[in-house]
């Protein structure tokens, strides 16, 4: 019987593909987020909308709101593509403060997952 792993490494996840429940693709994931607070994983960054790396919008995705699908080697948000698109995102070379407790909060709140206040 096949186990799901307890840890796994940053770099055997980056690149990973983002799904909805739909089966469609949302883009893959470009980094995490370390909440310095506490150490835990706070965030995904997710790269969509883009052609061949050009253009992608990167979006910080509370972990709350994804799920580990291991079998498939692939992350599961709960959101259509039109909702990913607008939602709140940043380029490559200009990112968020996200020291902001509004910028935070505004995050959970549009993917409707809780903001675990640290």
């Amino acid at each position: 019987m096949p186990t799901n792993p307890q840890l796994l490494s940053a770099t055997t996840l980056i690149g990973d593909e983002v799904r909805n429940l739909q089966d469609e693709d949302l883009g893959k994931i470009e980094d995490f987020m370390i909440d310095t607070n506490d150490g835990r994983v706070a965030y995904a960054v997710l790269s969509f909308g883009g052609f061949m790396g050009m253009g992608d919008k990167l979006f910080a995705v509370p972990m709350d709101a994804l799920e580990l699908d291991t079998e498939d080697k692939c992350f599961v948000l709960d959101k259509s593509k039109d909702t990913l698109k607008d939602a709140p995102g940043f380029d490559k070379s200009n990112w968020p403060d996200t020291a902001s407790s509004a910028w935070r909060e505004s995050i959970h709140s549009y993917y409707g997952v809780e903001h675990r206040i640290q």
